[in-house]
């Protein structure tokens, strides 16, 4: 799962854009305790992947990095945009999806370890 670099950014943007903007919504514009929830849910674990995509850009050309990057910064747009849609439309099937992206981001984290501790010096 090798992205180029160009799309990884534009992932780690996109990522970045959507915490924001649920963050700020969720802080501005909700009333709803479990509304508010979600959305910071969402948001805090969207902007660690972006954080994450964009610290991996500059690795690229280390061991995995760039496979890392690509299933962290999927993990976390299929996290936080699933939350966002659950906290929205109240359809609960958006939060079985959830799951999937944490699932995308632990296994990006724990290839980056692999990678790592594999890699010859």
């Amino acid at each position: 799962m090798t992205m180029p670099p160009r799309l990884l950014m534009t992932l780690s943007g996109l990522n970045g854009f959507l915490a924001v903007a649920a963050g700020a919504f969720g802080a501005h514009a909700v009333s709803d305790p479990a509304t508010k929830a979600l959305l910071h849910t969402g948001a805090s674990y969207e902007l660690a992947a972006a954080a994450v995509g964009i610290g991996l850009l500059a690795l690229r050309d280390a061991t995995g990095a760039r496979t890392s990057a690509g299933l962290v910064l999927s993990g976390g747009l299929v996290f936080g945009t699933s939350l966002y849609a659950l906290a929205f439309s109240g359809v609960r099937l958006f939060g079985a999806v959830t799951p999937i992206g944490g699932v995308l981001m632990l296994a990006g984290f724990g290839w980056l370890t692999v990678r790592a501790l594999t890699a010859r010096s």
